[in-house]
Formats: structure tokens, sequence, C-alpha cells
């Protein structure tokens, strides 16, 4: 009797170590073919823009950093102010895979010179409101008050214009409807603009995501910046580019926006309802609707604007 079962007890022994062999091999095959895969199918480098990059000369002033850049040709006498999106800085006007290469590329076909460029930055994300209760704001009266210290390393400037992508598109136009004598144009890509307040309901929010189809991450995330910078609604309409266009007249600056409809940020909505209160002020204003995602660009008719 002990015999047999010590024989029993061997062939199951067995029996319970045979499957999980045949478990680890299958799963080492399976491993191999995923890491073999993975090698085959990764991407190997970049589209990258032909073009020739400008000259570089960066600086702080503050907690401002900027850099200048100046055409290898030359320029015209504008200076052009870049205010830079989410998690970029003040270095990125070069960069030969981002959009401002393609506007580079552009002015470069053509036979007109090009504006200085500034690009300035606060850090990876920023939000330009004046001084309220929040300890972070004040950023739009600091960047003023900053400016004819940058332009007297930068030249004076004939016109200032402003350009800016994503939560940059957004500043340039707080910046350019706060203060519309000093600035000439004014380019918005693929801006944070939002029919609903940050300070709006949640029922509120969460109707205009779905409405938008917004990713609700990316709705999150601009919420927090939002109220990182404004303490309340009051604050937030100080410096909404829907709120500010109404007290434009036809001598503001001269709007470009641009936004793609399948926006991940829901910004194509609130795009479109400034492009017509900006026209129905008398506002010349350029707007491109596009069919892409966030910050699709046309890069052509942007570089235009921004030389004529």
């Amino acid at each position: 009797m002990s015999n047999r079962s010590n024989s029993l007890q061997r062939v199951a022994a067995f029996a319970v170590r045979r499957p999980n062999r045949y478990w680890l091999i299958g799963a080492l095959v399976v491993a191999v073919f995923y890491y073999a895969w993975g090698q085959v199918t990764q991407r190997r480098g970049n589209q990258v823009v032909v073009f020739r990059p400008a000259a570089q000369s960066c600086g702080s002033d503050g907690p401002l950093r900027y850099c200048i850049y100046h055409d290898q040709r030359g320029t015209n006498g504008d200076v052009l102010y870049h205010l830079h999106g989410r998690n970029l800085d003040e270095r990125s006007w070069n960069d030969d895979t981002y959009l401002t290469a393609m506007v580079q590329a552009e002015w470069q076909r053509s036979t007109t010179l090009p504006p200085t460029v500034v690009e300035l930055s606060y850090g990876p994300t920023w939000l330009l409101t004046p001084k309220g209760e929040k300890a972070d704001s004040g950023l739009l009266d600091d960047m003023m008050r900053r400016l004819p210290a940058i332009e007297s390393k930068a030249g004076r400037p004939r016109r200032r214009l402003l350009m800016g992508e994503s939560m940059g598109g957004l500043n340039v136009l707080i910046a350019g409807l706060s203060h519309p004598s000093r600035f000439a144009k004014v380019a918005a890509l693929c801006p944070g603009v939002y029919t609903v307040s940050p300070f709006a309901s949640f029922a509120e929010i969460r109707a205009t995501a779905k409405r938008t189809g917004a990713d609700p991450k990316m709705i999150f995330g601009v919420w927090m910046l939002a109220r990182k910078y404004a303490a309340n609604d009051a604050e937030w309409q100080r410096i909404s580019p829907l709120t500010l266009i109404e007290r434009a007249g036809s001598n503001y600056p001269a709007l470009y926006l641009s936004n793609g409809l399948y926006d991940a940020y829901g910004n194509f909505e609130g795009s479109q309802r400034l492009v017509d209160r900006a026209r129905a002020r008398g506002i010349k204003t350029e707007w491109h609707p596009l069919y892409g995602g966030h910050c699709v660009t046309d890069s052509a008719s942007l570089a235009a604007f921004l030389l004529s």
C-alpha cells in the first residue's frame, strides 16, 4: 500500500511539473516573438524639415527665458513673439521636426525677408494672467514689462506680431486682446478656447467635453492649469478670449486662427465661436478649420499671414 501511494505521488508530481514546463516554453516563445516584432516594426527615424536654421542667441530676464532668432538672409524689421505650447521651451523654434521649422521653410522659399523671432518661456506650462489671488498669477503684467529690455537686444520693432500654439495659442490671444495697441497681428493655432468656464459645474464641463469629443484627461489637465492661475470665474473672464473680444474694435490686431476638427482638447468649437465674434466686431480675421487633430497646421497660410 505504501509503495503504491508513493508511485501515485511521483506520477502526480510529474504531471504537475510537465504542464508548468510547457507553459514556460510557450511564454518564452511568445516573448521572443513579441521582442522580434517590436524590433522589426519600431520607428527608425522622423521626417524632418529641410531648411536653414535661424541664428540663435538666448538669455533670461528674471523668470522669463527667451531666445532671439535671425534668418541668415536678414529680417524685415518686424518682431514675432512666439509663445510655445505645453512642455516645450524657448529653444523649439529651430526644431526640424516641429511646425516652426515648416514656417521657416515657407519663408525661405519666398524672396520676402521674415521677421526677427523672439521665443518666450516661463517654463513647461504657464498662463498669462493679470495679478490676482493666485500666487502664480501676474505673468501677463510681467511679460509686458520685460519686452522693452528684450527689444533692446532683438532690435526696435517696426511691428510686433504674436504667434502661439495650444497653450501658447491661448496666451497670444490673451496678450493681443488685452494689449491691442502693442501688437499688429496675432496667430493662434489650436488655442485653448472653450465656450464653458473652467469654474462651471461638473455637468456643464462634462457636456462640453462630450459635445466636442474632447479627451477627459486633456480636459482635466486644462482645468488644473486654469485653476492654478485664476481663483474664480471673475478672474477667468478677465483673460477669456471670448470675453475679451466683446470690447474689440476694427483697430484691434488682425487675427489668424486654425484648429483641427478632431482636436482632442475640444478647442474647435471655441475657436470657431471666437472667429464669429471677431468678425462681428469688425476685426480682420483669417479662419482655417482643418481636418485633423490637435495642432494640425496649414504652414503655408500661416507663413504668408505673418509676412503680409
